[in-house]
């Protein structure tokens, strides 16, 4: 296979438990599903963006702005993400899956590129290194880039496995722990072409090789996702200020550093981990 058929899924529903509808809550004109859609798809290495909303009847109008904006969309298990995205990816034809979630409005398509090609880099020569690639891994584990940014890149044989094998909640509700859990980085980061990244690389305790996507500085303390109102004001600013959608992440860091007032409002949110679950989950 010279190329493998990659495809993003975007996972989204409108029962957030901290700002429900969130999906579809207008950013600059346009709801945060489209914005992320929008950048999601500008990255050069995929072959399709994707929706993956839930079955119940409250993401009805997720799959009603999909069908109008002639938007790919799955639907699957509410809370048994990681088989809504087995299934998804296998009804996209999937080779290689982008996770993506849909409350991420900056994502930034380039960095996109950078993490998946580190899955696709040598699939024509049928030496694909790595089964999961990240630019970020969620606490405990630590990360450089900043909240919003988050890329998670995986063959479809290591989804297959995670969704034939993982019984734990946390591993099916957040898709791919189960590829990447009992991994440590005890190595020295590897050196990248690009400027200011490196690369740390390891086995996980199932078996999974893994590559996570470094930056130096380190900027992972910043947040520009959407789970409050307060990131939701943020996120709105930030459209603002630009005016247009095609800005990079680093615009948005330059914006940070020169304005930090403005990124205040949402400083007490405390990110999730790996392993809260959804306690409507029965």
């Amino acid at each position: 296979m010279s190329h493998p058929r990659t495809v993003a899924i975007i996972q989204g529903r409108m029962t957030a438990s901290r700002l429900p509808g969130k999906v579809l809550l207008d950013i600059a004109g346009q709801p945060m599903l489209a914005r992320v859609f929008t950048r999601a798809r500008r990255a050069r290495t995929l072959d399709l963006v994707a929706v993956a909303t839930t079955v119940d009847p409250s993401d009805d109008p997720v799959e009603a702005w999909c069908r109008e904006h002639e938007t790919p969309v799955f639907r699957g298990d509410m809370f048994d993400v990681l088989d809504r995205f087995y299934q998804a990816a296998r009804n996209f034809e999937a080779d290689v899956i982008v996770r993506i979630t849909a409350d991420c409005p900056v994502i930034d398509p380039v960095l996109t590129d950078q993490t998946v090609r580190l899955i696709t880099g040598n699939w024509s020569l049928n030496t694909e290194h790595f089964d999961f690639a990240c630019n970020r891994l969620p606490p405990p584990w630590t990360r450089t880039y900043p909240i919003g940014l988050d890329v998670e890149v995986c063959t479809f044989a290591a989804l297959e496995r995670a969704w034939k094998e993982a019984t734990e909640k946390h591993q099916r509700e957040h898709v791919m722990p189960y590829l990447y859990e009992g991994v440590t980085f005890s190595g020295k980061a590897l050196p990248l072409k690009t400027e200011h990244c490196s690369l740390n690389t390891s086995f996980s305790s199932h078996g999974f090789k893994i590559a996570q996507l470094n930056h130096d500085p380190d900027y992972g303390a910043m947040r520009w996702t959407v789970d409050t109102p307060e990131d939701l004001e943020l996120m709105r600013r930030v459209f603002a200020h630009f005016g247009r959608d095609d800005f990079t992440w680093q615009d948005v860091l330059a914006l940070q550093q020169r304005q930090p007032e403005m990124f205040t409002v949402n400083a007490g949110v405390v990110h999730k981990t790996a392993f809260d679950v959804d306690e409507r989950r029965k």
